[in-house]
């Protein structure tokens, strides 16, 4: 059992390394502290009453934890909220026009037929459904490194697990997903 002290002098001791390791992987300093902060707030929350000598590892766990639910929360954001303030601000001093946006995104998608884009949209279900259908750890590192786009370091620190152990998980994702979408007919 960790006394208040001793977990108030293990959070001192792993304060600079942790804003270092979440600078590093979410590269802004902000974001970074509210990671650390949310991590040692959790540490001592749900698990101050554990053993001092337990406590380097679950904190790592958690500031991995914290660190990948930043950038799902990213993630999220940036596809719920795809920069409508740019379209509504009418500012045009930082190179942001409108018009050249719509035209890009809307080119490919002017050329294409209703059979072309109804049989993408079919095949991108069926990739889904095959994701959603893999083991819980083989999602997770395919997730991560190919749609996060993670590196396999990264991947292997929010995982808790080897470099290797990443490797294998996405390999075997990769040969699982291509069987199953080979099944049905899905070459890519």
């Amino acid at each position: 059992m960790a006394s208040e002290r001793e977990l108030s002098d293990f959070l001192k001791s792993v304060e600079k390394r942790a804003f270092k390791r979440s600078v590093y992987h979410v590269r802004n300093d902000e974001s970074a502290l509210d990671i650390v902060q949310d991590s040692m707030m959790k540490l001592a929350e749900h698990y101050g009453h554990k053993p001092i000598e337990e406590l380097p590892m679950l904190f790592q766990r958690i500031l991995s934890n914290c660190t990948l639910d930043w950038f799902r929360r990213q993630k999220t954001q940036r596809a719920l909220f795809s920069t409508m303030s740019d379209f509504e601000s009418g500012v045009e001093d930082d190179g942001f026009d409108l018009l050249e946006t719509l035209h890009a995104s809307n080119n490919g998608e002017q050329n294409e037929s209703a059979e072309t884009h109804t049989s993408r949209a079919q095949t991108l279900r069926e990739i889904e459904i095959e994701v959603q259908q893999l083991p819980a750890r083989q999602r997770e590192a395919f997730l991560m490194r190919y749609w996060e786009e993670m590196d396999v370091a990264e991947t292997a620190a929010a995982m808790g697990c080897s470099q290797g152990s990443v490797k294998t998980h996405c390999s075997r994702a990769v040969h699982a997903l291509g069987k199953a979408l080979n099944a049905k007919g899905i070459r890519l």
